[in-house]
């Protein structure tokens, strides 16, 4: 490891985001050779191969995998370093986020984010992944940059950023008696098949607490892994589903479905901006965090406005 430096490991975390010897100088302004070098000397010090031929591409080992991770949060420590305290030329910037996200938040925020942030950046890249068992050790070994979900800050070395408190809401296709209630009661709630939106599987949540006091019982005909498969379902027959009330407003007209509040005491959902302490300094990250803060109160006073 010792004929390890900084460039080297550059080298390393460009051949394990493109797979390729060719993409990889392309990325770093080098020399096809140059980078085949590179390669070279990063098996020699690594003692393994990096990346293999598979099939006509390459495929990185299980080593390189484990090992990108930890190489991408040095680089990025590294930059931070560079840069702390003084202006970047955001404008000229080509870096790629990888933002782990709720899907029913991607489903509203993506769109505007994406746009807002290519607006000032054209060169960056917004590399959006779903959401898995939202592990910490995630940010904390550079697989993502920042998480945008519900949830409790769980460690002291992690920062956080309220974004907004989401509410859930009722949706039915257009068409459906139930749509002709601007607020349907629970009973009439309980006449219908409901969808269940749950990334594990659930079938029950707070609402059937508050048919439960009331001495109801809904029938869940279907469980799917997220709201927007969850709205699609709706759209297509006679059921009841319950999604975020941004995602309901943004696509009910398209979709041709109708929503309605929920006559339970549901709980808020806090969807919140995490980073790792790490980056607080860095000036990039920086700007892509006020950039998500900003276009989410943007939307929100867009969403005042049309009230």
């Amino acid at each position: 490891m010792s004929e390890l430096d900084l460039n080297l490991l550059r080298v390393f975390d460009a051949l394990l985001q493109d797979n390729s010897v060719t993409a990889a100088a392309e990325r770093l302004n080098l020399s096809i050779p140059a980078t085949s070098r590179a390669l070279s000397r990063l098996r020699r010090a690594m003692g393994d191969p990096i990346l293999v031929r598979a099939g006509r591409g390459m495929a990185p080992t299980p080593f390189a995998l484990r090992t990108a991770p930890r190489v991408r949060s040095l680089l990025d420590e590294a930059a931070a370093l560079v840069s702390a305290d003084r202006e970047i030329n955001i404008a000229n910037l080509k870096r790629t986020f990888t933002i782990r996200i709720n899907d029913g938040v991607a489903a509203t925020l993506v769109t505007a984010v994406t746009a807002a942030a290519a607006a000032q950046a054209p060169g960056i890249t917004l590399r959006f992944v779903t959401e898995g068992a939202e592990s910490i050790e995630a940010l904390r070994d550079g697989s993502i940059d920042l998480d945008i979900g519900a949830g409790e800050v769980a460690a002291p070395d992690l920062r956080a950023a309220l974004l907004y408190r989401e509410h859930i809401v009722g949706i039915v296709r257009a068409d459906s008696p139930l749509g002709r209630h601007r607020r349907p009661t629970l009973r009439q709630l309980c006449e219908y098949p409901h969808v269940s939106a749950s990334r594990r599987g659930r079938a029950r949540g707070p609402l059937d607490d508050a048919l439960d006091a009331a001495d109801l019982h809904r029938h869940v005909a279907a469980v799917v892994p997220t709201a927007a498969i969850a709205a699609m379902l709706v759209a297509s027959g006679p059921y009841v589903g319950l999604v975020p009330r941004r995602l309901a407003e943004q696509y009910a007209e398209a979709l041709a479905l109708r929503w309605f509040p929920i006559p339970a005491p549901l709980p808020e959902v806090d969807v919140r901006l995490l980073w790792h302490a790490r980056l607080d300094a860095d000036p990039a990250q920086r700007w892509l965090r006020d950039t998500i803060r900003d276009t989410m109160n943007r939307i929100a006073g867009e969403r005042l406005t049309r009230r």
